[in-house]
């Protein structure tokens, strides 16, 4: 038997296209996201976690379309956010096949819609997502795309976002977004403790190692990354790629419990 911790994959759309960026900025175009899920379902991944990157900021409705193509396609959970404003846009992306949708400006221009969407759908459906950054030595949360500061800390958001109802926290590092020099362990350590909900930690992930020490040394419930995912080498060749089991075994991501 094993401890399966996440490891989740994020795939990040900018106008219907797959990209990666660096610290939220200067999107590389990647290619066809269906093509990766495709990929992903080959590789039997756990989870996929898909974030359109610009909706909010640009005041765009998720695109219904591309969605519904991708759950099609998909063999495993999704998990979307991006632009979503209201229930019925939930409904409908929940009625293709989605099982958790991510609200991140939302959160905090609407948090009645996470009170709402979590009592109407459950909260094991909604997850709040957190992009922070670190400015004159204190921790603040952004919002669209990281383009607008707000008053929370993390740990503050957090707490906040568990009593409206939210099931799970997608904790993101903007400095440290496609960097691969680590995840931000004191801080995901910090929120994780500060709230009785599971913490995904995301934002730096530059191996298996760093994975390891997210979930042991931060107490991260689950892990997300996009850079080791879509990329290969130092040259960063675009390569859609995801670990055997035996290799996240080998790690001590997955632990053998009991006989």
């Amino acid at each position: 038997m094993l401890n399966r911790p996440r490891v989740i994959p994020t795939l990040l759309i900018d106008e219907g296209n797959l990209v990666k960026t660096k610290q939220f900025k200067n999107p590389d175009y990647l290619g066809d996201p269906i093509n990766a899920i495709k990929i992903f379902n080959e590789k039997g991944v756990d989870e996929l976690c898909i974030l359109d990157i610009t909706a909010s900021k640009r005041k765009k409705q998720p695109n219904m379309e591309l969605l519904e193509i991708m759950a099609s396609e998909a063999f495993m959970p999704l998990s979307y956010g991006g632009g979503v404003t209201g229930i019925d846009q939930i409904k409908t992306i929940f009625s293709f096949g989605f099982e958790k949708v991510i609200l991140n400006t939302a959160s905090y221009e609407n948090p009645d819609l996470v009170r709402e969407a979590s009592a109407y759908f459950g909260s094991q459906s909604i997850v709040a997502s957190i992009d922070y950054r670190t400015r004159f030595g204190k921790e603040w949360c952004y919002t669209n795309d990281a383009t607008k500061k707000t008053e929370y800390s993390p740990m503050e958001m957090a707490k906040k976002a568990e009593l409206l109802g939210a099931g799970e926290i997608l904790l993101y590092s903007i400095e440290r977004d496609g960097m691969r020099r680590g995840y931000d362990i004191k801080t995901i350590s910090h929120v994780a403790q500060s709230v009785n909900i599971p913490v995904i930690a995301c934002g730096g992930a530059g191996s298996l190692d760093d994975m390891k020490e997210a979930l042991e040394k931060g107490g991260a419930h689950a892990v997300a990354a996009g850079s080791l995912f879509v990329y290969f080498g130092s040259r960063n060749a675009v390569l859609i790629n995801f670990p055997e089991e035996s290799t996240l075994i080998q790690s001590n991501i997955y632990k053998k419990v009991g006989n």
